[in-house]
């Protein structure tokens, strides 16, 4: 029996497009996300870069844009929050152990706070045993330690832990360490199907 579920952020509860953000930085002169761009990000969301000289460091594959500019770019891909999908974690914190695992960046964390205000995303926290985000932790998913530091911290039983995430290499490497897993589909699922789908059969609810 499913005690405990582990929630990803990103396009299972926020919105994300990113043509959007691909666009508004090709916009500025970065067409070509390569692999040192990926290395920064990886920095980045391990927290070994802060988010100043990450957009210092964007900038140089731009047409020399203001730092001001390349946050907004970086942030064009983040969309809404639908309130019912908070309406229904809230529902379902009184049954499970809920957390959050996510290698959202302080640059999103900080658009999203913005953007739906103090109540909203104080609110959608307090649902949580805990709230991890992968900058704060020094380790990300797919990476073991990622997954081991939310098992160690909290007597997780991987076998009694549902996760939840919209890449597949993030749900198949928690997979491997025993969890049960549902590689949500955001184009056609949306997390407050958990139980329709019987992600969780219904006499577990």
């Amino acid at each position: 029996m499913v005690n405990t579920i582990v929630f990803d952020f990103g396009d299972v509860f926020i919105n994300k497009n990113s043509k959007a953000k691909n666009e508004a930085l090709a916009h500025l002169g970065l067409t070509n996300w390569n692999e040192k761009l990926e290395k920064l990000e990886t920095e980045f969301e391990k927290g070994t870069l802060s988010a100043t000289d990450f957009l210092k460091s964007l900038q140089g594959y731009t047409n020399n844009a203001a730092l001001d500019a390349i946050k907004d770019a970086w942030n064009a891909g983040i969309g809404d929050f639908p309130l019912y999908r908070l309406e229904f974690l809230q529902k379902l914190s009184a049954n499970y152990r809920l957390f959050l695992l996510s290698n959202t960046d302080p640059i999103h964390i900080e658009k999203f706070e913005n953007d739906c205000g103090a109540s909203f995303y104080s609110d959608f926290y307090q649902c949580f045993e805990k709230v991890y985000f992968s900058h704060e932790i020094g380790v990300r998913k797919p990476d073991e330690e990622a997954y081991n530091y939310l098992i160690n911290n909290h007597d997780i039983q991987p076998k009694r832990t549902l996760l939840i995430d919209d890449k597949k290499f993030n749900t198949d490497a928690a997979a491997a360490l025993g969890f049960k897993v549902w590689h949500l589909q955001k184009e056609t699922e949306d997390v407050t199907e958990l139980f329709d789908k019987r992600i969780i059969p219904l006499n577990e609810a």
